[in-house]
């Protein structure tokens, strides 16, 4: 198998620790690759024509994208350990769903500050999505907490990339601020070898 990632992607960093977690990831060639919504750079455009990152290529000829796809395809393939059955499913996905939704609006923050030319770059819009960060996360303080600190599955290891890229592109936002519970959580859940093993740099 072969997949498109890079360091700094968040959605890649889930699939890298879904991998070791699930003891597959001797099983995959890693390819760098990177760009941008304005150039695609290395991007695999043959393989994900959206151009995004991570794209997999399982082998057979077929292509599988975007993350979440990505995950589902490689726990099931080694035999259904992050995603349990339902009912407990839809919560996990949920979850999943709600830290991709962290990553959308943290990464459209980053693509404002540095893609867009400063002169009309709009403050009040990066805010906006923000502010959707901002009551995901009291969400997850007031509402998820029960979930996170359960068996392992795939939303508990959303969150934490999630939440690492915050620390990675927004340290000074300080997401810990007024949620306790979330940051102890994530604090004992990033020393898991797998984060350690897939912390971004650059």
């Amino acid at each position: 198998m072969r997949l498109y990632h890079s360091p700094t992607t968040p959605y890649g960093r889930k699939v890298i620790v879904l991998l070791h977690e699930t003891g597959q990831a001797g099983d995959v060639e890693v390819i760098s690759s990177g760009g941008t919504p304005l150039d695609p750079g290395n991007q695999p455009l043959g393989v994900n024509p959206l151009g995004k990152i991570p794209a997999l290529e399982p082998g057979d000829g077929t292509a599988i994208y975007d993350s979440r796809v990505i995950c589902r395809y490689l726990d099931e393939r080694a035999g259904g350990k992050l995603y349990p059955p339902a009912p407990h499913l839809w919560q996990t996905l949920t979850l999943e769903a709600t830290a991709d939704g962290i990553l959308e609006a943290a990464l459209l923050m980053v693509y404002e500050s540095r893609l867009r030319p400063e002169d009309i770059r709009f403050q009040p819009w990066v805010e906006g999505q923000w502010a959707k960060i901002a009551r995901a996360l009291d969400a997850l303080e007031d509402r998820w907490m029960d979930h996170l600190n359960g068996p392992l599955d795939m939303g508990q290891i959303a969150v934490a990339c999630a939440l690492g890229y915050l620390d990675f592109r927004h340290g000074a936002r300080n997401w810990r601020e007024g949620r306790a519970e979330l940051s102890t959580w994530y604090n004992a859940f990033s020393r898991r070898p797998s984060m350690k093993a897939t912390e971004p740099a650059g």
